[in-house]
């Protein structure tokens, strides 16, 4: 069992929900990054994605976007987000999940690029880009080497669909609880529960649910409503890039218990 089912499994047990925030790596820098992995894996994150910039980020809206470009202005790339992973995995609880476009991992070529996330201690993938016709020729050769490639559900999908890519995905199943691109919002998506409802008769698969979430109470919403993980990204990106290092390292930390409290709640 890999690092991320385990970590679900372990939840589940105890009948709580998981926790996944989301930063951009590389904002405000990379030093701060690996701050950040460690402040959020104190701070109650389950398991914690990581974004590595790009300059075409078609999911990504304008909060993780304009972080993104920082990066990049910066220098930041592929190989400087690996070594801050190499750096810091070893005295994270969280798993990392790398969540990258599909260009850079065509970049390197599969293997290659499997085998050097693997070495520095990714435990998941999400590729936004990723279309679940092509995804068999990454998830085969990642879960060959422990990599768990997490597939993302659109609101739209059809039902036919969405048991395709339950059937795919690894690890847990990724609930886009919006059309369109990240951001946070004033309250999450009316349609989510019927589409958690629907997944669940089709896959018993853990099921995050992303996109949108921004608050407290959000978050403890889509718990209520069954969903296996909440994933939360602009807001923690929107913190951390806010005053000094130290102060959004702080408001992160902050924010990040919580929102694991308000998951936490009566359990």
């Amino acid at each position: 069992m890999t690092k991320i089912s385990h970590c679900f499994q372990s939840l589940r047990d105890r009948s709580q929900c998981a926790l996944i925030p989301f930063i951009t790596a590389g904002d405000p820098d990379l030093a701060t990054t690996a701050q950040a992995l460690r402040v959020l894996d104190k701070s109650g994150a389950d398991m914690i994605e990581l974004g590595v910039p790009y300059s075409d980020p078609l999911a990504d809206g304008p909060t993780i976007q304009a972080a993104a470009t920082r990066a990049l202005q910066q220098g930041v790339r592929l190989d400087d987000v690996l070594a801050i992973v190499k750096e810091v995995s070893p005295d994270l609880n969280a798993p990392i999940i790398l969540f990258t476009y599909y260009n850079p991992i065509l970049n390197r070529g599969i293997e290659s690029f499997l085998q050097q996330i693997a070495a520095v201690g990714v435990e998941g993938l999400v590729v936004p880009d990723l279309p679940l016709e092509e995804a068999e020729s990454l998830i085969k050769p990642a879960a060959e080497i422990g990599i768990e490639v997490i597939l993302l559900v659109a609101p739209t999908s059809p039902k036919e669909r969405i048991e395709a890519i339950a059937n795919q995905s690894q690890g847990f199943i990724y609930l886009v609880s919006v059309t369109g691109v990240t951001g946070m919002r004033d309250q999450v998506a009316s349609r989510v529960p019927d589409l958690l409802e629907q997944m669940q008769t089709v896959t018993d698969k853990p099921i995050g649910v992303g996109f949108g979430i921004s608050a407290p109470e959000q978050a403890r919403q889509v718990k209520y409503w069954g969903a296996d993980a909440v994933i939360v990204g602009s807001a923690f990106v929107k913190r951390l890039a806010e005053g000094t290092p130290a102060e959004g390292l702080l408001s992160i930390g902050e924010f990040c218990q919580s929102l694991k409290l308000a998951i936490s709640d009566g359990e």
